[in-house]
């Protein structure tokens, strides 16, 4: 709803500014005369200059920060578009001070306001995002806060607890602290924008860990992993949802595999398991990712790759540039 509402503002701005520049330009000043002033020929060229500006040099030299450069090429091109002007359109013979002081405001107004109105609507936008970016972790932490608190979750946790408690006690005491650090992992540490990735990857480990028990002679359960460096940040709950919906939706007796890769600073984690037909003819799986592919469109924008394949496996490829 923001976005729309700015692109229509954005629109009546345009609108209002070009109707009181043509005013301005040609009915303010008394020398000049609709029949006689060149101004709207060169008004055409003037509408060519301040859009190539918005959508080509000030999108290139922003992003790299190059402020300097632009502006200098900003001050090059309304000196030109000055220059042509005056001693193409008009003809008025004068030196180059005088056309500058005469006619360099009718280019340099319009590429001065809308260069500003482009970085006033991009600063707006970006803190759209940001609030939305909050709001869409928000809801994720929130699902995935039920998801790990579920009564019937934590039933079979709990009960698998208690079955090794009467099999294998020794390894009991383990087996509650996986279980309790998973769940201060989703109540506490993944409230943060961004989490250092050996906290997250230690996550999924006591997650797939716990999961190798709770499916034990269920499924087999093959996990890799090869981290060349851990010193970056990564959004919590991201991977988990393609690993959750692996177990989830798997098959009895049949291999649900999970690779994580981190080389060169991207992240590579791949996901595969016999899906259910039931599950995949009612599309159950496709809400988590569904859910998983908006969180990466605002939080890794351009900077993420995820291909999903069906053909026997449903299978799961997530890349992510680190930072």
């Amino acid at each position: 709803m923001n976005i729309l509402s700015h692109r229509v503002t954005k629109v009546l701005i345009h609108l209002l500014f070009w109707a009181l520049f043509i005013f301005i330009s040609l009915f303010v000043f008394p020398e000049y005369h609709w029949k006689e002033n060149p101004f709207l020929q060169y008004f055409f060229i003037l509408l060519v200059l301040v859009y190539v500006n918005n959508e080509v040099l000030l999108p290139f030299f922003i992003k790299r920060k190059m402020y300097l450069s632009y502006t200098l090429l900003i001050g090059l091109i309304a000196f030109w578009a000055t220059q042509l002007y005056c001693n193409y359109f008009a003809q008025c013979g004068c030196s180059i001070i005088k056309c500058l002081s005469d006619y360099l405001w009718q280019t340099l107004v319009p590429l001065a306001f809308f260069s500003f109105i482009w970085m006033l609507f991009r600063f707006l936008e970006k803190q759209d995002e940001i609030e939305l970016i909050k709001k869409e972790h928000t809801e994720m932490e929130l699902q995935f806060l039920k998801s790990q608190i579920d009564p019937h979750v934590l039933f079979n946790n709990l009960n698998t607890v208690y079955s090794y408690a009467l099999e294998k006690p020794q390894e009991t005491p383990n087996l509650i602290l996986m279980l309790s650090d998973n769940l201060k992992h989703v109540l506490y540490e993944s409230s943060a924008p961004k989490v250092p990735l050996e906290k997250e990857l230690e996550y999924i480990d006591n997650y797939i860990a716990f999961q190798k028990i709770r499916t034990e002679n269920i499924n087999e359960v093959v996990y890799k992993k090869e981290i060349e460096n851990y010193g970056f940040e990564i959004a919590p709950l991201l991977l988990i949802t393609l690993i959750e919906n692996a177990f989830k939706h798997s098959t009895a007796n049949s291999k649900v595999e999970v690779a994580i890769q981190v080389k060169n600073s991207i992240l590579q984690c791949d996901c595969s398991n016999h899906i259910k037909t039931t599950v995949t003819e009612n599309g159950k799986p496709k809400i988590g990712l569904e859910n998983l592919k908006k969180r990466l469109s605002l939080l890794y924008k351009n900077k993420h790759g995820l291909k999903i394949t069906a053909d026997g496996k449903f299978h799961v490829r997530l890349k992510l540039e680190l930072s």
